[in-house]
């Protein structure tokens, strides 16, 4: 499913490549502290949300109603957060931005999946206040995390 404008973003270093629509596409995010955290990128160079045609504002909307449908099905989400943050791309001189959504499942309670317990200690506050260095999750379990929302995801 690798497409080409996937592999223009590799430096970004978003994860690995779920699902794509029209124009968007559905990373898995590396840090899964939280089960099912994504990131949504668009599929064309753009550094500013108001930019956006109304075109790619419909095609969001069907990728939010999918992917929280996917991921409470899945993983029995209880909400979710989604932000636009690209503070760190300024950080380099000259910046380099890529307009992209953090999509963040957030658990009222743990959630066991494939043997492994995945907690939200900071459920009810923002997760910047989550301070725990990410862990790096085996690629046998990635697998089945992205098998699973790839299950549920009805794109």
């Amino acid at each position: 499913m690798e497409c080409e404008y996937f592999e223009r973003l590799k430096d970004h270093q978003f994860g690995e490549l779920l699902a794509e629509t029209e124009h968007w596409l559905i990373i898995l995010a590396p840090d899964q502290r939280n089960l099912g955290t994504c990131v949504v990128a668009l599929k064309r160079d753009e550094t500013e949300l108001s930019a956006l045609s109304c075109e790619e504002w419909a095609d969001l909307a069907l990728v939010v109603k999918k992917l929280e449908s996917a991921i409470r099905k899945s993983f029995h989400a209880t909400m979710f957060n989604w932000g636009c943050l690209m503070n760190s791309s300024y950080r380099e001189v000259p910046p380099c931005p890529h307009l992209h959504w953090h999509f963040i499942p957030r658990y009222r309670d743990s959630v066991e999946f494939e043997d492994r317990t995945f907690d939200d200690p900071c459920f009810g506050m923002s997760t910047m206040h989550d301070r725990r260095k990410s862990i790096p999750i085996p690629d046998e379990l990635k697998k089945h995390i992205k098998d699973k929302i790839r299950e549920n995801l009805e794109i």
